[in-house]
């Protein structure tokens, strides 16, 4: 009974912090638009969004790609359709494990350093002596690490749709003696332009979704080192939530209607 009385007002002061996310989002757009950028900031942030992103998300697009590849290839092959394993695996890191799991990465990685980097200046006063120094946080701080975010997602998921191809292939040679010709025609037949510009239009997406909520969590963090680790932690679980919800609603844009892939690589 003693914790009811929290819960709607935890609740509340997320959806306020969500709204006040949404509203941030807004004037980054607007900030863009006037051509608001600090340079220095934004090249700064893409190199710790970018390269040192990089090995984590290349290792882990190889092992989902190989495990794709084994649960697919023994069910495909008692099916009389193993020449089919490459591409039913092209398009699923395309289309969906490629997008989602680099910015899942990325939101665990990046997000919360967001969060945790502004949530500390916030708390330490720092934020309001840019105010003095007549400096908006949002050109300073924001605007730089959605950019970096915006540029180098894209980027990630196709290096990982790339690594998760060639993680699958040899799977599928070594375990199941589907040749690499087959299996690359494979993924080329059932490949389309849209399928692999989709991966990158996710990116740019989710890549701003986790700039912004991590940014704006750190921006309305409050209570010391304390609040800095409540900001990071639900910063962290609302880009999550946010990839997964978004996801949804581009797929169903991006993949409405009948499929001819299938009929295409057969």
């Amino acid at each position: 009974m003693t914790e009811s009385p929290h819960q709607p007002s935890a609740l509340g002061a997320w959806s306020r912090r969500l709204i006040a996310a949404i509203f941030l989002g807004g004037q980054v757009i607007v900030h863009l638009l006037l051509g608001k950028i600090n340079r220095r900031n934004t090249v700064d942030q893409m190199a710790a969004v970018g390269p040192e992103s990089l090995l984590i998300a290349l290792i882990t697009a190889m092992f989902v790609g190989a495990v794709f590849t084994i649960q697919v290839a023994r069910e495909f092959i008692n099916l009389g359709a193993g020449t089919a394993v490459g591409g039913v695996l092209a398009i699923s890191l395309s289309r969906e494990l490629a997008p989602v799991l680099t910015a899942v990465i990325l939101a665990g990685r990046v997000g919360s350093a967001f969060a945790a980097e502004i949530g500390t200046m916030k708390v330490t006063e720092q934020i309001d002596a840019l105010y003095m120094l007549r400096t908006d946080p949002i050109d300073y701080l924001v605007i730089p690490r959605v950019i970096a975010c915006c540029v180098m997602l894209p980027i990630l998921t196709l290096l990982s749709l790339v690594t998760g191809m060639a993680g699958g292939m040899v799977v599928a040679n070594s375990l199941y003696g589907i040749s690499n010709t087959i299996f690359l025609n494979s993924a080329k037949n059932f490949l389309s332009v849209w399928d692999i510009c989709s991966s990158p239009i996710k990116g740019l997406v989710f890549g701003s979704m986790i700039a912004i909520i991590g940014s704006s969590w750190g921006l309305t963090t409050t209570g010391g080192a304390k609040g800095v680790g409540q900001s990071t932690t639900t910063a962290v679980v609302t880009s999550l939530l946010a990839i997964f919800i978004v996801n949804f609603f581009l797929s169903w844009l991006m993949f409405r209607g009948t499929g001819s892939a299938l009929n295409q690589g057969l």
